[in-house]
């Protein structure tokens, strides 16, 4: 089973230059999302955002369609070296099947432990080596979820919390706005960073939709 997806670093017209690098940097992940449908796209820039293309609001039916888009390296201040310009958005929105908060699960990416809860970040740190973040879960959930380091070591698959709109206080869009970080070695200087999460995300789907998440 396929689904309409734009190719990596094709971001929406007028965001910026997205990253073009085809390397799975996660591969054989879960899927951040229990279930499908998701729709991978912008929130900034899709119905609702700031930059939004035209009047709706975040449950505008054609923010949950595909195409697929990248928004990886969408214009932000952040730091990333992954992008074009030296700097941009560092991981992919994904919305969930509907547009309701509290009721889609996200899932860990693989087997590890949860290194860190905060305001609006769940850091999951895979018995890879990579990191992945999760932000704007239900974050109440996720703490009651995991109330101890002794509750935090992970298998694949299990639940984290649920997608809400959490942001440190205020509140965003519905959505789970996912990274990785993995370990590059640029010459001899070796770091763990923010990685384009696209491919993986489009890998894992794949299985996902063909029962073979």
């Amino acid at each position: 089973m396929t689904w309409p997806h734009e190719p990596p670093g094709v971001l929406y017209p007028g965001s910026g230059s997205g990253a073009t690098d085809p390397t799975l940097w996660a591969a054989g992940m879960r899927f951040p999302l229990e279930a499908a449908p998701a729709w991978a796209n912008s929130q900034v820039y899709g119905y609702g955002g700031w930059q939004a293309p035209g009047p709706g609001g975040q449950c505008d039916p054609r923010n949950y369609a595909y195409p697929w888009r990248d928004n990886f390296c969408e214009t932000r201040s952040w730091s990333n070296s992954k992008c074009p310009a030296g700097r941009g958005h560092q991981g992919q929105d994904i919305r969930p099947a509907t547009c309701q908060k509290k009721v889609h699960w996200a899932v860990a990416a693989e087997a590890g432990r949860i290194s860190s809860i905060g305001s609006y970040i769940l850091t999951l740190l895979g018995d890879s080596g990579r990191i992945y973040r999760y932000l704007h879960l239900d974050m109440a959930e996720v703490n009651a979820l995991f109330p101890t380091p002794a509750s935090r070591t992970v298998t694949r698959g299990q639940r984290l919390g649920r997608v809400s709109d959490d942001f440190g206080g205020n509140a965003t869009t519905i959505h789970l706005h996912f990274e990785i970080k993995a370990p590059v070695t640029d010459g001899e200087t070796a770091a763990v960073i923010f990685v384009p999460t696209y491919t993986s995300l489009v890998d894992s789907y794949s299985r996902l939709l063909n029962a073979a998440a």
